[in-house]
């Protein structure tokens, strides 16, 4: 199989059910209390090119240099994660009324974690399928 189809659908499996696990349970209440009037039902068209999107980000800019090492990929999706989650984040709190500043530290710090330990997913088994081919 192509190994940035491997990195792609690896890094997707494994950051939809992460980012959902925390946003629906973990994080839930502190969302809903900080910015829960800013919430509405979620559409399911934007969020899933969201996903299909970032997830290109990721591989690309990311995980899918071939001299590309688990560290790397580590130390690089904590800052892709850092900068796209940073941009909507501080755009949200520079325009909309009662943003919360703990918001926008939980979630930048959860959007480099979590695109680092996906983008390194990825890539190590993307390496593994390489390996057995």
């Amino acid at each position: 199989m192509n190994r940035y189809v491997v990195l792609y659908l690896v890094t997707l499996f494994v950051i939809v059910p992460i980012d959902f696990l925390f946003l629906g349970v973990v994080a839930k209440a502190l969302f809903t209390s900080q910015i829960g009037h800013h919430l509405g039902e979620i559409k399911l068209l934007p969020a899933v090119l969201f996903y299909l999107l970032y997830v290109g980000g990721v591989v690309i800019f990311v995980s899918g240099g071939a001299g590309t090492t688990w560290q790397s990929s580590l130390l690089y999706g904590a800052l892709f994660g850092l900068f796209c989650y940073a941009t909507f984040e501080l755009t949200s709190m520079s325009m909309l009324k009662d943003w919360s500043w703990t918001v926008v530290i939980v979630d930048i710090a959860w959007g480099s974690l979590v695109t680092a330990v996906s983008s390194t997913a990825g890539l190590l088994v993307a390496n593994w399928v390489g390996a057995k081919a």
